[in-house]
């Protein structure tokens, strides 16, 4: 991922310098444990400036309205109780070349500043802290104690110091070319590396577009440079310079990420803020997804696995109750040759009534013949009661198998992370298995916790132009099932398969064709769990015999009056 740089800074906070200075505080809402939104207004427009001290992704940018879901964070309720109703007067860098910003807020433009917020941007050491005018620390994002940092801890009551200066050189505009190839070629070595060292306030992504655009390769030793490589770098190291120096910066997507200095672009942006949010919300959303997409998957995996170890158990033990008539058996056989039992006897051998072939029937030499069979008659009665108590139980688990292999399969169809719904799509997972008791997470906040299903569902066109909606996990089956579906619809399902519900939308006196039916089976294959299989067959039904039996668990589903198709998932 892509760290915000001093030059990202400067250009996101001169963005933002320009454009919502001065604005007034309405609102503080925190999105998560490392992201607060900040509602503005100035007498043009209301937006909300983001700021995040995540590790890897530590940014501040003009961004999206935050959730309707509530606020818990204390941060956030900290923030607001001070600075409400507020102007944010001051946005500015603490000094040179430092990734700190500190924002000013006063009772009106004009006026001394009553508090400061810190925003720190500097990596996993990102932090955000408010201040009073005396620069007394009232509450942070992350407090530091003494034995954390002997250096530089951050405690409420204690003033605030800012972080260490730099030590290294910093870049100036009038230095001569002469003097600059000095200091960076004084050691031979790779001309970025060389570059890193020399200067402080330079970021890797930087140097490695500056040096493309002067058309060098990164690992260039600095002695194989002739004087046309070292004046196109200078040239292209004076205009990273004057574009800090005058404020004019280019926003665009690079191959590999973004830049603010135009260099290496495939797409213009048409701001820093656009840039900078769409960037870090969609990095920080893909590292969600691949995280709470492992938990999820390693969660189930463990949960199935014991299931199944117990469901083995059970029907271990009905097969062991299969002999109970065994048992009966040859209790009788003994009790009606009760003249052929000699004492100590270890095993008799008894003909059958019907068969009329010998039965070997083992027995307790300490007890006498009718002892022994009621011995038998008794394990007869138990492994009976066994059945009777086991079979229930065995059902139990065998639905809670099934249910938790449809959780699986919705997983497994969100393999990778293309947008911000798929990872909604996971969230509603994690929150139906917590509402199902199979996570227990005190500390999540849920983005989706408060709100109904999202109806994001994966959505196509049949070659007759009728709509198909795909549910992508099981709350959004049931929404779209049992809320969105109407009278008129078809549902689909993979047969006695774990898989998505697939709703074919069909209008008053619609008729979908063959190729429409089958093209939806094949959706239906797809999204199911035999999406590897040649040929899948898929139920279909009217929506009027799909019924959920009371009290089933999400994404279940009961359907009669079916007709059976074959979907081919292979060529979707």
């Amino acid at each position: 991922m892509q760290p915000v740089d001093f030059t990202t800074l400067t250009a996101a906070c001169s963005e933002i310098r320009a454009n919502w200075l001065p604005s007034r505080l309405e609102q503080v809402y925190q999105r998560d444990r490392y992201t607060i939104a900040m509602a503005l207004r100035t007498l043009e427009q209301r937006d909300w400036l983001q700021i995040s001290w995540h590790p890897q992704a530590a940014h501040i940018c003009i961004g999206d309205p935050p959730p309707r879901s509530p606020d818990t964070f204390t941060f956030s309720q900290q923030l607001i109780h001070q600075l409400g109703g507020l102007a944010l007067v001051v946005i500015a860098l603490i000094a040179p070349w430092e990734r700190v910003i500190d924002l000013q807020f006063a009772r009106r433009p004009g006026e001394s500043a009553l508090y400061h917020v810190y925003a720190e941007i500097m990596g996993k050491y990102s932090n955000v802290i408010l201040t009073d005018a005396n620069n007394i620390i009232i509450t942070a994002a992350h407090q530091v104690s003494q034995q954390q940092s002997s250096i530089r801890p951050i405690l409420t009551g204690q003033p605030y110091e800012t972080p260490p200066k730099l030590t290294g050189s910093v870049p100036y505009l009038n230095e001569s070319q002469e003097r600059w190839q000095e200091r960076v070629s004084l050691l031979p070595g790779a001309i970025k590396r060389q570059l890193l060292k020399s200067y402080s306030g330079l970021s890797a992504a930087l140097l490695e577009l500056m040096l493309v655009e002067a058309n060098i390769a990164p690992e260039t030793s600095t002695d194989t440079l002739n004087p046309d490589d070292w004046r196109r770098l200078f040239e292209r190291w004076q205009e990273w310079l004057q574009a800090l120096d005058s404020s004019k910066f280019q926003p665009a997507w690079t191959k590999d990420g973004y830049t603010v200095m135009g260099w290496g672009e495939v797409e213009k942006v048409k701001n820093i803020q656009e840039l900078l949010n769409r960037y870090y919300s969609n990095q920080i959303d893909q590292q969600l997804f691949s995280q709470l997409r492992h938990q999820l998957s390693q969660k189930l995996n463990n949960i199935l696995a014991k299931l199944r170890n117990k469901a083995q158990t059970f029907q271990t033990r009905l097969q062991q109750s299969d002999r109970a008539d065994e048992y009966r058996q040859k209790a009788d056989l003994l009790m009606a040759h009760l003249q052929n039992w000699e004492p100590g006897m270890k095993e008799i051998i008894i003909a059958d009534f019907e068969t009329n072939l010998p039965v070997a029937i083992a027995l307790q030499p300490d007890k006498n013949a009718v002892q022994n069979a009621q011995s038998l008659y008794k394990q007869n009665q138990k492994l009976k009661r066994a059945r009777a108590a086991v079979e229930p139980l065995l059902l139990e688990v065998q639905t809670e198998i099934e249910y938790l292999e449809q959780v699986e399969a919705a997983i497994a169809q969100i393999d990778t992370y293309q947008t911000a719904e798929d990872l909604r799509a996971l969230e509603e997972i994690r929150e139906e298995l917590i509402g199902q008791k199979y996570l227990e997470d005190p500390e999540y906040r849920s983005r989706s916790a408060n709100e109904p299903p999202s109806t994001n569902f994966y959505r196509y066109l049949t070659p007759g132009g009728f709509e198909v909606l795909i549910g992508r996990n099981n709350r959004q089956n049931d929404q779209l099932t049992f809320r969105v579906a109407g009278d008129y619809d078809l549902w689909f399902h993979a047969q006695e398969i774990p898989g998505s519900h697939v709703l074919l939308r069909l209008e008053p006196g619609a008729v979908a064709e063959e190729a429409d039916l089958q093209f939806v089976a094949n959706l239906a294959a797809y999204y199911s769990r035999a999406r590897h299989s040649e040929q899948v067959p898929v139920v279909y039904t009217q929506l009027k015999h799909v019924y959920k039996p009371k009290g089933a668990k999400p994404g279940i589903a009961i359907y009669k009056q079916e007709s059976i198709l074959w979907g081919k998932p292979q060529i979707v």
